[in-house]
């Protein structure tokens, strides 16, 4: 079942792709949003050396915190401008190790109140599914 998003802001959708200035983790990851559509998310991240562990496979951390990226960021385009998203959890199952090339994280609204967020999101590397992760998000309203 694929939900329906008539409230799709899509001047916030083209805001958010391109060379888009980001901070903090996501810009540190080099995070690139690739597509933006009504209820869903692709972004990108390229595997580099130094995010590598000792071992020479890609640190789990740096698929959480794509998870946990796109978990929020697919919420932008169809809550109220000003709203803001907040991840109260999510779980991920990691499924194979990732050793180059790029991560291509693909997030789906599987449900969305006025409240709360339930994204799933399928993260491959190689067209191959590396983690499958599910998480919740709040929603918290702009101030009156």
């Amino acid at each position: 079942m694929t939900l329906e998003f008539p409230q799709f802001d899509s001047k916030t959708a083209a805001g958010m792709l391109g060379p888009v200035k980001m901070t903090g983790l996501p810009e540190f990851l080099a995070i690139e949003h690739i597509d933006i559509g009504p209820g869903s998310l692709h972004a990108r991240v390229g595997v580099r050396d130094d995010l590598m562990t000792p071992f020479k496979n890609l640190h789990g951390g740096v698929l959480a915190a794509l998870c946990d990226h796109v978990l929020g960021t697919v919420l932008y385009p169809v809550i109220p401008r000003g709203a803001w998203a907040a991840t109260t959890e999510f779980k991920i199952n990691y499924l194979a190790a990732v050793t180059e090339g790029f991560l291509d994280a693909r997030a789906q609204i599987i449900s969305l109140t006025k409240r709360t967020g339930v994204v799933r999101i399928d993260v491959e590397n190689a067209d191959r599914l590396v983690c499958a992760p599910q998480g919740t998000v709040l929603v918290v309203q702009p101030r009156a």
